[in-house]
């Protein structure tokens, strides 16, 4: 989501809401675990989408994506699909996954009036072990946000741990595009930085029973700075370097931290948590 900080207070749900969001959040983890196993040398991106929109028709779901955006240039599939220095938006098509490649699956729906999103990156074949970092590095920042959603009063207090782990690593976290809140409708108050400057500090929100956000950094190995291309959607690193995109729809329901997207423990290994254990705990900023 394009950045666009505001003070506007976060829409909170019920613990009932939240197990409805839930459902459609299993639905959104078991749409990108199969377009997981289709990331395979010589498979088109199309082909992906169509599994993924199939999946969604097949359980009465909505596609989020699909006709996003602006009516006279609509995002046209129910999964944005994007490669290497693609950070987000990719439009699938005709193009071919090589060996090698990062492949940035990113996908929400609604089911029964409530909303989920989640993105993966895809490491497929011989992947240059510097470019394996920076998924590594992509991932521990995720789960660093869930557990700071856990432990900390402010979202500023979250995004600047976030930012300080990708620096640390000698890599730029993207500050065009943040995550979002979510729930009936896909965007939803607040907007949700990777990131602390000045102005995440004045539209800062606390971290309270009932909130809902689709957190989502995007780490860049060079340079922070994106353009989009001329489809009025593809992002692209300005410097060419690949990117990372990763993303789980969160909760705060019951004092805990309910990652809504999570996969169901028999739907493969994406329900293994990243571990940072070597990450040491860090103080609340003041």
């Amino acid at each position: 989501m394009l950045r666009q900080f505001f003070s506007r207070a976060p829409e909170l749900k019920s613990p009932r809401e939240i197990a409805l969001m839930r459902e459609a959040g299993k639905l959104v983890a078991r749409a990108l675990g199969m377009a997981r196993q289709m990331c395979k040398p010589g498979v088109k991106s199309i082909e992906i989408d169509r599994v993924v929109e199939d999946l969604y028709r097949t359980h009465g779901a909505t596609p989020l994506f699909k006709g996003y955006g602006n009516p006279k240039v609509p995002f046209p599939a129910s999964t944005c699909i994007s490669f290497n220095e693609q950070v987000v938006h990719g439009i699938p098509g005709t193009r071919v996954i090589r060996d090698g490649d990062l492949v940035k699956l990113d996908t929400a729906c609604k089911l029964n009036g409530w909303c989920a999103d989640s993105a993966i990156t895809v490491m497929v074949g011989d992947v240059r072990p510097e470019w394996r970092r920076l998924v590594k590095v992509g991932e521990e920042v995720l789960e660093i946000a869930r557990i700071e959603l856990g432990r900390c009063k402010w979202w500023s207090e979250a995004a600047e741990r976030m930012q300080r782990h990708v620096e640390k690593a000698g890599f730029r976290m993207v500050e065009q595009y943040v995550g979002h809140g979510i729930g009936r409708v896909m965007h939803e108050n607040p907007q949700v930085p990777n990131f602390v400057n000045d102005s995440v500090r004045k539209a800062n929100f606390r971290l309270e029973e009932g909130l809902t956000l689709a957190v989502e950094p995007m780490v860049n190995m060079g340079r922070a700075e994106t353009d989009t291309l001329r489809d009025h959607w593809t992002v692209v690193t300005r410097d060419g370097l690949p990117s990372v995109h990763v993303e789980h729809t969160f909760a705060l329901t019951g004092g805990k931290v309910v990652v809504v997207t999570e996969p169901e423990p028999s739907e493969g290994p994406e329900a293994v948590p990243v571990q940072v254990s070597s990450l040491q705990p860090q103080a609340a900023a003041e």
